[in-house]
C-alpha cells in the first residue's frame, strides 16, 4: 500500500453522524480529502455490518478510495473489502493474513513499545498508534501515549503508522511533527456540521507538514 492512503483516515461511527447516513458522511468526507476509510461497527447484526459494508465498498470503489474493515475478517471476506484492521485482542495476525491474502492491507493496533517490537516481525502493511489523546469514541483503550509516545513508536517501528485516539485540527499537525504517516480520525469528522469542509481543513493541515517534512 501507498504511505499516502494513510494521511487522513476516517474511522466511522454511526452514533456521531447526527441523523445522517453513514453513506453521506463518507461520501461527504471523502471528496473534502478523506485517503482511507474504516467501517467499525459494535452494535448491529452480521446482516447489517454486512450490507453497510457492500454499500461502502460500492461507493468507495468510484472513488478508489480503500475501505478497511475493522475486527471482522468474515464481512471483510464477504464484502470483497480493501483490508481488515486488527488490535491486540483479535485474531492473530498470521490467522488473519493467510485467510485474507497478501494482496490487501492488514492494519494492527499497537499501545506500547512492547507491541510495536511483535508487529516489526510481522508483514503488517501498517500500524495504529493507540491511543494517542484520550477519546471518548473508544472505551477499552490503553492509557494515552501523547506525543512522546508516538515519537518513540514511530522512531522504533519499521510500518508506516498512523495515530489514532482524541486527535481533531487543533492538534493534527502535532502528530505528523512526532512521525506519524497520517493521522485517524472519528468525531472530527462523523460530528462535523460539514463533513466535506472538515475533511478538507484536516488535510490541509497534513499536506502542509508533510511537506516541511520532506516526507512528500
Amino acid at each position: 500500500m501507498d504511505r499516502k492512503e494513510l494521511e487522513l483516515y476516517l474511522v466511522t461511527d454511526r452514533s456521531l453522524a447526527l441523523g445522517r447516513s453513514l453513506e453521506e458522511v463518507v461520501e461527504a468526507a471523502v471528496k473534502g480529502g478523506v485517503t482511507m476509510v474504516q467501517l467499525r461497527e459494535k452494535n448491529c447484526s452480521s446482516m447489517e455490518f454486512y450490507r453497510e459494508a457492500v454499500r461502502l465498498k460500492r461507493l468507495l470503489a468510484d472513488y478508489r478510495i480503500p475501505l478497511i474493515v475493522n475486527d471482522r475478517l468474515d464481512i471483510a471476506l464477504a464484502c470483497d473489502a480493501d483490508g481488515v484492521h486488527i488490535g491486540q485482542s483479535d485474531l492473530p495476525y498470521p490467522v488473519v493474513r493467510n485467510l485474507l491474502g497478501k494482496n490487501k492491507i492488514v492494519g494492527l493496533s499497537v499501545e506500547n513499545r512492547e507491541d510495536v517490537e511483535v508487529a516489526n516481525r510481522l508483514d503488517v502493511d501498517y500500524i495504529g498508534i493507540s491511543p494517542v489523546f484520550s477519546t471518548s469514541t473508544k472505551t477499552d483503550t490503553a492509557p494515552r501515549l501523547g506525543l512522546e509516545g508516538v515519537e518513540e513508536i514511530t522512531a522504533l517501528s519499521v510500518h508506516p503508522s498512523v495515530g489514532i485516539g482524541g486527535i481533531y485540527s487543533g492538534n493534527a499537525a502535532e502528530i505528523i511533527r512526532a512521525g506519524a504517516d497520517g493521522i485517524a480520525v472519528v468525531s472530527a469528522i462523523m460530528s462535523a456540521d460539514d463533513p466535506q469542509q472538515a475533511a478538507a481543513e484536516l488535510k490541509k493541515i497534513i499536506d502542509s507538514e508533510v511537506k516541511k517534512s520532506g516526507r512528500s
